[in-house]
C-alpha cells in the first residue's frame, strides 16, 4: 500500500485552508444559484425562465460534474492532482463570468455546463490532495472540516445572494465566484504539492460518452415529464428507456475495461456501495427540497432574497455544527446509530414541509431548518471519512470519483424527479381552478405560479395569483412527501449496510482493524 508523503504541520494546515477554499466555492456557487431561482423566473428582473429551463440550468452543471468526475480523476494520476485542481479553478472562473452575462437562458445553462466541468476537476483533485496529505485520524478530521466548508458555503451563500439581488443584478451572483476562485488558484499554485499516482488510471472515452448520453437522455425524459404533466408520452418515456439502456452498457463496458474510469466493482463493497448509495438518496433529498423550498419563500411567501436567506440560514449553521459533532459523536459512540439516526431525523424533517402553508410562523420553518441541516451534516462527514477510509490510498482518486459522481447523480436526479413531480402536481391542480379566466392568463398560469403572478397583476385579476399559490403548496407537500420517502430509504439503506462485521477467529493485525471500526 502507498503511504501518503509527510510534510511539514504548517505545510499540510495551509494545503488543507486551499483545499477547504476550493470546496467553499463550489458550494457557495450552489446555494447562490438556487436563492437566485425565483429572480431568473421573473420577466422583468431576470430571464423570465420556466421551471424546466431552472431544471437544465442546475441539471446541466451537475450532468457535468457527474459524468466527468472519474475522467478528471484519471486526468489527476496521470498529470497531478494540483495541476488538475488550478485548471479546474481557471476553468470555473471564466464560466463564472459568461454565466454573469448571459443574455437568454439557453446561454446560461450552457455556462453552467462549463462550469461543471470546472467543478468536476476540482472535486476528485481536491480529495486526492486531501488523502495524499493527511493519514490516520488527521484525516478524518480534514475530511470532517471539508464537510464544514460545505456547511459554510450553504450558509454563506443564500446570504449573499439577497444582498447582491437586493442591490444589483442577478448576475453578480455569478461575479463573486472570481475573487474566491482567484485566491484560491493562488493557493493553490504556491502551496499545493503536486501529487501523482504510482499507477495512472488510462483515460476511458467510452465510459464517458456512455454515461454523458445516458444521464442526459434519462435528465432530459424526466423534466419533459413537467412539461407535459404526464408520464405517459412518447417524448418522456422513450428518452428515459434509452437513458436506463445506455447506463446499463456504461456499466457493462466499465466492468469489462481492465483499468475502468468508473470502477462498478468499488460499489460491490457492502460499506463502500451502500454508504455511496445512502448518500446518493440524501443528495436527491437535498436538492428536490432546496428546489421547492427557494420559490416556497421567495414566490409564495413574498419574502425578498436577502430575507430568504436569513429564514434558511438556519439549515447552513446547522450543517456547519453538524459535521464536527458527527465526528465526535461517532469516535464516542460508533458510525451506524449516529448517521442512521441523524439521516432518519433529516428525512423527517423534509417531510414537515408537507405541513408549511401560506402562513406558517417563519420562526416554525427556521427551527425545521436547522434540525434538517444539523442531521445532514452529521451523517456527510463521517460516513464519507468512513467510506474512504476503506480504500488503499492508491485507490484514493478512483474512489473519490466514484463517491462524488454517485452524489452528483443524487442531485441531478432530486432536481429531475423533484421539480418535475411539482410541476406535475401544480398543473393539474391550478387548471380546476382557472375555467373563467381570459386564454393568456389561463396559459401563463399553466406555466408556473411566478408566471401566474405577473399575469394576474398585468390583468388587475388577483384570483388566479391566489390559484396558482394555492396549487404551488399543494404541489409543495406532494413533493415532501416524496423527498421524505427517498431519505427515509437512505438511512434504511445505511442500516442494513453498517451492520457490524463478523468478529474474526483469530488476532488480527491493528491497521487491518482500523478502517472497519472507523
Amino acid at each position: 500500500m502507498t503511504t501518503p508523503l509527510t510534510l511539514p504541520g504548517s505545510r499540510q494546515r495551509l494545503t488543507l485552508a486551499v483545499l477547504l477554499l476550493s470546496s467553499l466555492l463550489i458550494w457557495l456557487d450552489n446555494t447562490i444559484l438556487t436563492t437566485t431561482f425565483e429572480t431568473l423566473a421573473d420577466p422583468v428582473r431576470g430571464l423570465g425562465a420556466d421551471p424546466a429551463q431552472l431544471q437544465w440550468a442546475t441539471g446541466s452543471y451537475t450532468l457535468v460534474f457527474a459524468t466527468l468526475m472519474f475522467t478528471a480523476g484519471a486526468l489527476g494520476d496521470r498529470f497531478g492532482h494540483r495541476n488538475v485542481l488550478a485548471t479546474g479553478m481557471a476553468v470555473f472562473a471564466g464560466a463564472s463570468v459568461w454565466a454573469a452575462y448571459a443574455g437568454d437562458t439557453t446561454q446560461l445553462i450552457g455556462a453552467r455546463a462549463v462550469m461543471g466541468v470546472g467543478s468536476s476537476l476540482i472535486m476528485p483533485a481536491a480529495m486526492a490532495v486531501l488523502m495524499w496529505t493527511f493519514s490516520g485520524a488527521a484525516r478524518e478530521t480534514a475530511i470532517g472540516f471539508s464537510s464544514a466548508s460545505a456547511g459554510v458555503g450553504i450558509a454563506a451563500g443564500p446570504l449573499l445572494a439577497g444582498v447582491l439581488l437586493d442591490h444589483f443584478w442577478w448576475g453578480s451572483v455569478f461575479l463573486v465566484n472570481i475573487p474566491v476562485a482567484v485566491v484560491a488558484l493562488a493557493g493553490i499554485v504556491t502551496l499545493v504539492p503536486n501529487f501523482h499516482s504510482p499507477a495512472p488510471r488510462p483515460l476511458d472515452p467510452a465510459g464517458l460518452l456512455l454515461s454523458v448520453c445516458g444521464l442526459a437522455s434519462l435528465a432530459y425524459g424526466l423534466i419533459r415529464a413537467g412539461q407535459e404533466a404526464s408520464w405517459g408520452a412518447a417524448d418522456v418515456w422513450g428518452p428515459v428507456t434509452a437513458g436506463l439502456i445506455l447506463l446499463a452498457s456504461f456499466v457493462l463496458v466499465e466492468l469489462r475495461a481492465r483499468q475502468p474510469g468508473f470502477d462498478p466493482r468499488l460499489l460491490a463493497r457492502r460499506m463502500f456501495g451502500g454508504g455511496n448509495a445512502a448518500l446518493g438518496m440524501l443528495l436527491f433529498a437535498m436538492t428536490a427540497a432546496g428546489f421547492y423550498g427557494a420559490f416556497y419563500l421567495q414566490g409564495a411567501r413574498g419574502l425578498s432574497p436577502l430575507e430568504a436567506g436569513l429564514v434558511f440560514s438556519p439549515a447552513a449553521l446547522g450543517t456547519i455544527a453538524g459535521a464536527p459533532l458527527g465526528v465526535r459523536l461517532v469516535r464516542r459512540r460508533s458510525l451506524r446509530p449516529v448517521t442512521v439516526t441523524a439521516l432518519t431525523t433529516a428525512g423527517l424533517a423534509m417531510g414537515t414541509s408537507a405541513f408549511f402553508g401560506l402562513h406558517t410562523p417563519l420562526v416554525l420553518n427556521g427551527i425545521v431548518y436547522l434540525v434538517q441541516g444539523l442531521s445532514i451534516g452529521m451523517v456527510i462527514g463521517p460516513v464519507t471519512a468512513a467510506l474512504m477510509s476503506t480504500l488503499p490510498l492508491e485507490r484514493a482518486g478512483a474512489g473519490s470519483a466514484v463517491t462524488n459522481t454517485v452524489r452528483q447523480t443524487g442531485s441531478l436526479l432530486g432536481i429531475a424527479v423533484g421539480g418535475t413531480v411539482m410541476s406535475i402536481v401544480y398543473r393539474r391542480t391550478v387548471e380546476a381552478s382557472l375555467h373563467g379566466e381570459s386564454g393568456p392568463v389561463r396559459d401563463r398560469a399553466r406555466i408556473s405560479a411566478e408566471q401566474a403572478r405577473h399575469a394576474a397583476a398585468a390583468a388587475c385579476r388577483p384570483a388566479p395569483a391566489r390559484a396558482a399559490d394555492d396549487a404551488f403548496v399543494h404541489a409543495m407537500h406532494v413533493t415532501a412527501v416524496c423527498t421524505m420517502t427517498i431519505a427515509l430509504l437512505g438511512a434504511a439503506l445505511l442500516f442494513v449496510t453498517l451492520r457490524p462485521a463478523r468478529e474474526p477467529t483469530g488476532p488480527a493485525p491493528r491497521d487491518a482493524r482500523e478502517p472497519a471500526a472507523r
